[in-house]
């Protein structure tokens, strides 16, 4: 794969629906904003925000800021946007933090609650960061959360349920694997790369957390914000054909210094 300009990306990006003008409208961004503001733990991914965060229209201006959607309260409905020069910011500050995994050979896990699409971009990672000397982690077997299994595919830690891997937003399928590890006696990870709860929770335990996150999806933009999660990364995490990540991909491994994966 090429690696392309810091322009050819962003053109890339906003081509395929990565950023740009995303599919996911406005009023379902603003909808899971107010959920967060009012408590609803499901849209908090894993973080502790205690009474914060009450504030829709304080939500809203973190998602201007850090992911680019529209900062209008009155803009209710149609179309939204993920600002793709943040997109590729946020792909230059995640490679930072790769890149000193690699010169300290650290022990990283990396996880997705979307295995539909961001499996191979988190596969591919983790073979860089294990070329470069990492310890990529191995979870424990037979760990359950959720009334499903934790499981482990190229590297990747997944949600399955019914001989299926599942879309999840849930942080206990990461509790589970930070609870196996210590019962085994096992070092926890010095950095998560992940997405959702799995990144939240992670990064709510103390533990050094980079991933991608929708637009809406704002509880890692706000966990960014209070210093919980090191990065998030904004863009659509499931658009339609996952080989439209593989640009970004390159990208990130290039700037990491992994280009070589």
């Amino acid at each position: 794969m090429p690696i392309p300009s810091r322009a050819a990306l962003v053109d890339h990006l906003v081509r395929t629906r990565i950023a740009g003008d995303v599919a996911t409208p406005r009023d379902n961004n603003l909808s899971h904003y107010r959920k967060l503001a009012n408590g609803d733990r499901h849209y908090w991914l894993g973080l502790e925000l205690g009474d914060r965060w009450t504030d829709e229209q304080d939500v809203l201006a973190v998602m201007a800021e850090r992911c680019g959607v529209s900062d209008d309260p009155e803009h209710r409905v149609g179309q939204d946007t993920i600002d793709p020069e943040l997109t590729v910011d946020g792909l230059d500050r995640m490679a930072a933090r790769l890149r000193k995994a690699a010169a300290g050979r650290e022990r990283v896990l990396f996880a997705t609650g979307h295995p539909g699409s961001l499996i191979d971009a988190h596969s591919r990672v983790a073979a860089g960061l294990r070329a470069a000397g990492c310890d990529v982690v191995r979870i424990p077997g037979g760990l359950v959360a959720d009334e499903g299994y934790v499981v482990q595919f190229a590297d990747v830690a997944l949600f399955e349920r019914g001989a299926t891997l599942w879309h999840t937003h849930s942080p206990e399928p990461m509790n589970a694997i930070l609870d196996g590890l210590l019962r085994e006696g096992s070092a926890l990870p010095d950095l998560v790369v992940a997405d959702h709860g799995w990144a939240g929770r992670a990064g709510q335990r103390g533990i050094d957390s980079v991933g991608y996150a929708d637009c809406n999806d704002p509880a890692l933009f706000v966990g960014e914000a209070e210093g919980t999660v090191q990065v998030a990364v904004p863009l659509d995490d499931h658009v339609i054909d996952p080989r439209y990540y593989e640009p970004m991909t390159a990208y990130l491994l290039a700037a990491a210094g992994l280009a070589g994966a």
